[in-house]
């Protein structure tokens, strides 16, 4: 199986953060990207290494948000890179064999040149209006579908997605499910449980994984 499956979680920033990352953790997050965009250097630095050490206490993989040099730095297991962050193949000859995902928006076209660049997933979205990006490009369910007859790769849905539409996706063929708002939104409230959502989040994987067994 490939190391990009199951759950996505992606970083907000927050001043719990470390808190908040190990209570999505502990509820069974299989992926992990920190993405801060705004943040000094020093503290995107302090806070990329502190969360290395906590995606490997738990077995994660851990991915930085479009910053290469960062993600040499920390030691990440790879990067995950937009339209505007950086050419692939500078990228690969930076980074040798770690991972390399790259957004594909609702395009197939940039999907299937990425493959050809060697990449190692590629995400589609959003799927669902989203908080945190609310003026990108809509993505169809049928593009997940579409890819797994033209791809060889891992493909990630992201988005606006929660706990109700997931299974939409998951039922559709995405690999993994990219959540951000449904996993830390709100976390500042005492009542939000970040472990109880990954593990309602995570356990959608558990069972479509259990029924393709018996099926097969």
């Amino acid at each position: 199986m490939s190391r990009i499956h199951g759950l996505y979680a992606i970083s907000s920033p927050s001043d719990t953060l470390l808190q908040d990352v190990e209570s999505a953790l502990k509820g069974g997050v299989d992926v992990f990207q920190y993405r801060d965009k705004h943040s000094p250097p020093g503290l995107r630095h302090r806070q990329a290494s502190e969360l290395k050490a906590l995606c490997e206490r738990y077995g994660v993989v851990y991915i930085i948000n479009d910053d290469i040099e960062l993600a040499l730095a920390v030691d990440a297991d790879g990067v995950h890179l937009g339209r505007e962050d950086g050419d692939i193949r500078h990228a690969r000859s930076r980074l040798g064999d770690k991972i390399i995902g790259v957004s594909c928006y609702n395009r197939i076209d940039l999907a299937l040149e990425a493959q050809q660049l060697g990449v190692d997933y590629v995400a589609f979205g959003r799927f669902f209006p989203s908080r945190t990006k609310p003026a990108a490009v809509q993505a169809d369910m049928e593009l997940l579908d579409q890819s797994h007859r033209c791809l060889s790769l891992p493909v990630v849905a992201i988005g606006g997605i929660c706990v109700d539409n997931a299974p939409q996706l998951i039922d559709a063929g995405a690999d993994a499910i990219a959540v951000i708002d449904g996993l830390f939104g709100q976390a500042e409230l005492n009542d939000v449980d970040i472990e109880a959502r990954a593990r309602a989040l995570k356990d959608l994987f558990v069972f479509r994984d259990q029924t393709i067994a018996v099926q097969q």
